[in-house]
This record gives C-alpha cells, sequence and structure tokens, in this order.
C-alpha cells in the first residue's frame, strides 16, 4: 500500500497540473469562421446559454486541451475558434492573474514558451500580455520548441501584423486572452479550468477569488468545471462558488484511488491521465469503480502514447467519459455516438 501510494500521488499531481510541451504532429490551416465574428460554427459574443455540465454526463465528449495543443498554437482564440470548428464539446484552459489583477488564460508562470518574449506573466500588465506574439513558437514538429527554421512556425507574426492571419481571423486571435473574452466569445461552450498556484506560493487564491468572482458576473457557474492542483486552493474557491462543478485535487483524488473515500463536496468528475512513468493509470477496472461511485472520468492523454485518433478510441472503448485531447479534430472523430 506504501509503494502504491508513492506511486500515485505524483501520478495525480501530472494529471492536474498543466501539460508541458507535448510531441505534436503537423497543423493544418483551415480557414474556419472567425472566433471574432458569427458564424454557423463559433458563436458570437454572447451567444448561448452553454449546457449545464450535468447535461454532459449523459454521453461521451471531447474537452480541447488548451484549444488543441498539438495541432494549434497554446490557448490563443484562434485555438479555441479551430476547436469549436472540429466539433468538440468543452474547451479546457489555465487561469492565472496579470500584475494588474486580471484573470487571463495562460498556462505557464512566463511567457517564455509560447511567445516573442519572456519573463514571468506576474510582472505584466493584461495590456502588456495581449501584446505578445502567443503563435511565435508554435511549429509542426514538436509544438514549441525553438530548434526548427523559422518556415516551420506557421502562424508567427500574425499578432504583431508581420504575416496576414488565416480567413475570418485577426491578429488578436493569436494573443494571450482574457477569461472575459473566452469565455463570452464562446458562450455557447461549457469550459474546464484549471485555476494556477498554490495556498504555499500565494497565487491560488487571489486566482481562485477572481475566477469565483467573474463567473458570478458573466453568469456561467452552471457551465465549468474548476479544477486545480491544490486542494486547499478547491475548497476556498468552493466556499466563494459553491454550486460550481469540481474535479478533485491531488490529496482528494488520491485517497479515492487508494482507499475508496468519497469526494468532497462539489466533486464528482474524475480528472486522469491513462499512465504515468510507465504505470499503467486508467484500466476498465478503475473506470467501473468510478462508474459504481458515480464518478465519471474525463481522461487526460497529456501529451502522450494515447495522443492521437487510435488512442482517443481506446480510451473511449474503456468507457470513461471524456477526453480531454490535444488532436481536437482526431478525437472528435474517435468519439462514440451516445449509447
Amino acid at each position: 500500500m506504501r509503494r502504491l501510494a508513492v506511486i500515485v500521488a505524483p501520478l495525480f499531481a501530472a494529471a492536474l497540473a498543466a501539460a508541458a510541451c507535448s510531441n505534436g504532429s503537423a497543423p493544418t490551416v483551415t480557414g474556419a469562421a472567425s472566433t471574432s465574428v458569427a458564424s454557423a460554427t463559433v458563436p458570437a459574443a454572447g451567444a448561448g446559454p452553454a449546457p449545464t455540465i450535468g447535461s454532459l454526463l449523459t454521453r461521451p465528449i471531447v474537452l480541447a486541451h488548451a484549444g488543441g495543443d498539438d495541432d494549434y498554437p497554446h490557448s490563443t482564440p484562434f485555438a479555441f475558434g479551430e476547436s469549436a470548428n472540429a466539433g468538440v464539446d468543452v474547451l479546457d484552459l489555465d487561469v492565472r492573474l496579470s500584475s494588474d489583477g486580471v484573470l487571463m488564460v495562460q498556462h505557464d508562470d512566463n511567457v517564455d514558451r509560447t511567445t516573442n518574449a519572456t519573463g514571468p506573466v506576474a510582472t505584466r500588465t493584461a495590456a502588456e500580455l495581449h501584446a505578445l506574439d502567443n503563435a511565435y513558437w508554435f511549429n509542426r514538429a514538436c509544438n514549441t520548441c525553438k530548434s526548427r527554421p523559422a518556415a516551420d512556425y506557421l502562424w508567427r507574426g500574425v499578432r504583431t501584423g508581420a504575416v496576414a492571419p488565416p480567413a475570418g481571423y485577426t491578429p488578436d486571435d493569436f494573443a494571450i486572452p482574457t477569461f472575459e473574452d473566452i469565455a463570452t466569445r464562446f458562450a455557447s461552450y461549457p469550459l474546464n479550468i484549471e485555476i494556477k498556484g498554490t495556498i504555499d506560493d500565494g497565487i491560488g487564491i487571489p486566482v481562485a477569488t477572481a475566477l469565483a468572482a467573474e463567473l458570478k458576473a458573466l453568469g456561467r457557474e452552471n457551465s465549468v468545471v474548476v479544477t486545480s492542483f491544490d486542494d486547499a486552493v478547491l475548497a476556498a474557491f468552493h466556499q466563494l462558488a459553491p454550486t460550481v462543478e469540481l474535479s478533485p485535487g491531488q490529496q482528494a483524488a488520491t485517497a479515492w484511488v487508494l482507499t475508496g473515500a468519497p469526494l468532497p463536496d462539489g466533486m464528482r468528475i474524475l480528472q486522469v491521465p491513462p499512465e504515468f512513468q510507465g504505470f499503467t493509470v486508467l484500466t476498465a477496472d478503475l473506470v467501473a469503480k468510478a462508474d459504481a461511485a458515480g464518478y465519471p472520468i474525463w481522461a487526460w492523454p497529456n501529451g502522450g502514447a494515447f495522443e492521437s485518433a487510435d488512442g482517443y478510441r481506446k480510451l473511449f472503448a474503456l468507457g470513461v467519459a471524456g477526453v480531454n485531447a490535444s488532436k481536437p479534430a482526431a478525437a472528435v472523430a474517435a468519439k462514440p455516438p451516445p449509447s
């Protein structure tokens, strides 16, 4: 039992922490409709309302991890727009605060990996973050590695006006967006939101507080799932927004796996990776155990071996309720019809 605890604890930490740079396949520019204007697929600002989270749990779903970060630049409006056009059910994103207290859609605590700048997110205003080229390092060979020929960085310069945007999009669609922008422009899509930061680093609680306030102001409390690495951050958020669906953090999820301890109030959706460091996590037995407990599983391939059309089909075949995919179109194609 002690050995299992040692394995499972870091496993759930990895599952609930945001994905690092993953190996990606070549993205394709589709020329899809803009996220800034009305179209048949991507809603205009104010469209909606989004389905409630409870309504999603009756059928298999696909979540677009960071907007589909193997196919499109991480967490850009362009990525969310293309994922919506691909037919995903839920948009997945991370939030943290700018230096002037604006809730931004941003994974890393610095801007080095994806943009044309360097330095901490927390030292830049929302306007300064928004001005950066958030597609600067995205490429077809290795996601955001920095060793490729310049021609491989497909959308570099769109944000700054040096390159024309794909049909229907604007330079702003390649920026670091605010949470309000994504939550309103994609008002008919449920959101899966990770709060960045912890109790100890002093970041998690301010982010949780800002998110609770924005969800209330935007009328989004019933159409989002919120999670965090830190169970204490989730507990604080739950006090501020008691009706919002939650996914458990590291401690609560590990306790359920090891002992069957019920998840805390407000938590029923488990988000776990299929495997971690060679250890198989997601099995038919685990899915059956979760189903019996009333805890649907949203599998998170996290850039691993299951991050492909075949991998997505295998995950759905295990009976998971959802797949949080970095290749949205492939996952939509792999999704089984509702039973």
